[in-house]
């Protein structure tokens, strides 16, 4: 499990990128890039990370299912996720 700081800071990110979304969009628009780049560096989304959703590991993500491999794997054993069973042939 990821440190709940980096978590944390994670989502302050996804809060700020959020909350910067239309007018980043209208400053591209515009083509103000002086006024784009005035704002916070962390409200560009280009600085999120694909996250775990229930241990914030940032490596293994699967992003269809927003769970990192281990995580994915022990729910799929566990028949927690519909529509996946485990491959033999």
């Amino acid at each position: 499990m990821s440190k709940k700081s980096i978590i944390a800071r994670q989502n302050k990110r996804e809060k700020m990128v959020a909350k910067y979304q239309d007018l980043r969009k209208s400053l591209k628009a515009e083509g103000n890039y002086d006024a784009l780049s005035k704002l916070p560096r962390d409200a560009s989304p280009v600085r999120l990370k694909n996250r775990c959703l229930l241990t914030g590991r940032p490596k293994g993500y699967i992003r269809r299912f927003g769970v990192s491999r281990y995580v994915f794997r022990l729910m799929a054993l566990d028949g927690k996720i519909p529509g996946i069973v485990k491959a033999s042939w």
